[in-house]
């Protein structure tokens, strides 16, 4: 048995650059490779990142005996694809959110993973985090009082309009990019998916979602109200409201690492600051995929959550496309 893991990369995606340094700086892994679409691409990468294997094709780095498990940060549409091939040649997989874009991709996926007995989790790095478990222990603590609304939003506006998040086909849309960070949190706090959902978008010209706000309604009538862009200046907070007071988070997501807030804001009194642990914001996903595959520790992220997180976003869309409300 080994007790570090060898990570490849699954592309040279911009992302790659937050996972790399929280794999080098983790006690347990070790970047050992990275793979594009030609070999050029793979050198030229592995040289500037110090990368010691590069492999000219995705299939090579899946059937190489050099890794253990792959960090997938390609485009939406080809998450499940590359991730069920990588599970299919003995890889453990990280998956880039959103996991996929339909259900049956996520069943399949998570099919996968059962048969082969592979570690397979989305990377939504921001749950791993001390704040976001904070904001968990207060609303199961009950410290809140009854939870009834949680509020959110995840906005910023492209530099150039050649961006692979306004192409229909490759899974664009803002609500898939960013809107499912306040999507997930929400499904986080109320310990579940909704019972019906309601959404409005503002579609541009390349016919994805640039205006995404959504309601989601949970059982016993509590609420959840989120909303992304890809046209107005960066914007992100989150909040939970409770019957004794709320919490408010102005850097839910990213950027955590500098100018971080947690505040409740009690029934009565002044707001009160939480203080929270430092950590690398991408470090928590990394040592939970170790911990997955080296100790048999289930995921902190589990799949049934990552499957309500698809459902309730594409019944987002089916009920911004019909103007319905849509019951999961």
């Amino acid at each position: 048995m080994r007790n570090t893991i060898r990570w490849g990369l699954l592309s040279t995606a911009n992302i790659n650059r937050r996972l790399i340094p929280a794999i080098r700086a983790s006690q347990r892994g070790e970047l050992v490779a990275v793979a594009s679409r030609s070999q050029a691409s793979a050198n030229q990468y592995a040289a500037t990142w110090a990368i010691p294997h590069a492999f000219g094709s995705y299939e090579a780095m899946l059937a190489s005996d050099e890794i253990d498990a792959v960090y997938i940060g390609l485009p939406n549409h080809l998450h499940a694809h590359w991730s069920i091939r990588a599970m299919e040649l003995g890889k453990h997989v990280l998956c880039e959110k959103p996991f996929a874009l339909t259900l049956d991709e996520v069943e399949a996926m998570i099919a996968t993973a059962h048969a082969t007995g592979r570690v397979l989790a989305e990377a939504f790095m921001y749950r791993h985090h001390p704040q976001t478990k904070i904001v968990g222990d207060w609303v199961r603590t009950g410290r809140l009082g009854d939870i009834s609304l949680v509020r959110g939003i995840f906005n910023f506006a492209f530099t150039s309009r050649d961006n692979i998040r306004l192409v229909p086909e490759w899974g664009g849309g803002c609500l898939w990019d960013v809107g499912i960070y306040p999507l997930s949190f929400a499904q986080f706090v109320m310990g579940g998916p909704p019972e019906w959902v309601s959404g409005a978008q503002w579609l541009g010209e390349s016919g994805v979602d640039e205006t995404f706000a959504g309601q989601m309604v949970y059982p016993g009538g509590r609420l959840a109200q989120i909303a992304s862009a890809f046209r107005t200046p960066f914007q992100t907070y989150f909040e939970v409201i409770g019957t004794a007071g709320r919490l408010y988070l102005n850097k839910p997501f990213v950027g955590l690492e500098e100018n971080r807030q947690l505040l409740f804001y009690p029934a009565g009194g002044d707001p009160q600051e939480i203080p929270v642990p430092e950590q690398a914001l991408y470090a928590g996903e990394v040592a939970d995929m170790h911990a997955a595959i080296l100790d048999g520790q289930p995921p902190y992220l589990t799949l049934a959550e990552t499957r309500n997180h698809i459902r309730t976003c594409l019944a987002l869309y089916q009920s911004a496309r019909t103007r319905q409300t849509v019951a999961l």
